[in-house]
């Protein structure tokens, strides 16, 4: 792990020295924007990014010693997650939405997890809820949060009528503060400008952005697919994790696919999401062979998107 997260600040050099820059995305939210970086790409911009990263990786780590939904004792996942991160070096050299996306899941899945069964927390769900409306008045992008958690919160058994009603009032509550204060209008509502993966165009960049988000995708998916056998073993506390970590794969592949213009903006969570499954496929089979060859063309197939992604900058 501490050698992934010393190769990712390695492609980050590597990224600013060579001149590279962020991908544009379509950045809208309800009322503001986020196109772009959040800080203008810079040294400052790719370091505080950096470390939005390497915090992902250590909240789930942190949650894993809590929760225990990778039930080994494992650094694997957040290894991955931060070796898929590597090969996409333009989302390296600056702050921005996809990172601060990761930030908010990843922070929110601790309150997601401590209400398992807990008929009183309608505060978390407020909670929760409330941010990610805060998130999609600056980015579409934080509505994929929205089916993926209220599928969470109805898997641990706490959606009752309270918990519905609190996550009504959590969805309501920023828009009615920002336009109680007169910081935004029913006037300043901005739609959604959804460019699919059917509107591609032809542009090398693009290509290599749709081979990196498809191949995390169905890795994601196809060893999701391998380890949920085993899951539906564990007991019931701890499949109810796994299957928030399953809808909200399942969620941003689909967001991917119907907005493909905030690609960057997905593909953190994307990768975060496959790299869990990663950790419980390599924990779950005992075959060393199987096992170690998969991790070394997982690495290799890694470091050549970074290198290809480089070279085309």
């Amino acid at each position: 792990m501490v050698l992934c997260a010393l190769a990712l600040m390695a492609a980050t050099v590597m990224a600013l020295s060579m001149g590279v820059k962020p991908l544009a995305t379509d950045g809208t939210g309800i009322f503001f924007s986020l196109k772009g970086s959040l800080i203008e790409p810079g040294p400052l911009s790719a370091v505080i990014n950096v470390a939005g990263l390497l915090t992902i990786g250590a909240v789930m780590l942190a949650l894993n010693k809590v929760f225990s939904y990778v039930r080994a004792v494992t650094h694997l996942f957040v290894s991955a997650f931060f070796l898929l991160q590597l090969a996409n070096p333009s989302s390296l050299v600056s702050f921005n939405a996809g990172t601060l996306l990761g930030l908010v899941t990843s922070i929110a899945i601790m309150p997601l997890f401590a209400s398992y069964q807990d008929r009183h927390s309608q505060r978390s769900i407020f909670l929760i809820f409330a941010l990610i409306a805060t998130g999609s008045m600056f980015h579409y992008g934080f509505l994929a949060l929205i089916p993926a958690f209220l599928l969470g919160f109805f898997n641990m058994g706490v959606l009752n009528l309270k918990g519905l009603l609190a996550m009504i009032f959590g969805l309501i509550t920023p828009f009615w503060i920002v336009m109680g204060m007169g910081i935004a209008t029913p006037a300043d509502f901005v739609m959604p400008h959804i460019n699919g993966i059917w509107n591609l165009t032809a542009q090398s960049s693009v290509e290599m952005m749709l081979v990196l988000s498809a191949s995390t995708a169905l890795l994601g998916i196809t060893l999701a697919a391998m380890n949920i056998a085993t899951i539906m073993n564990y007991r019931m506390q701890t499949r109810v994790y796994n299957a928030f970590f399953v809808f909200a794969l399942v969620i941003i592949v689909i967001a991917l696919c119907i907005d493909y213009g905030n690609v960057t903006v997905y593909l953190p969570l994307l990768s975060l999401m496959a790299a869990i499954q990663m950790a419980h496929s390599h924990t779950l089979r005992t075959t060393l062979a199987r096992r170690y060859v998969f991790m070394l063309l997982f690495i290799a197939g890694c470091i050549a998107f970074c290198c290809v992604n480089l070279m085309m900058s």
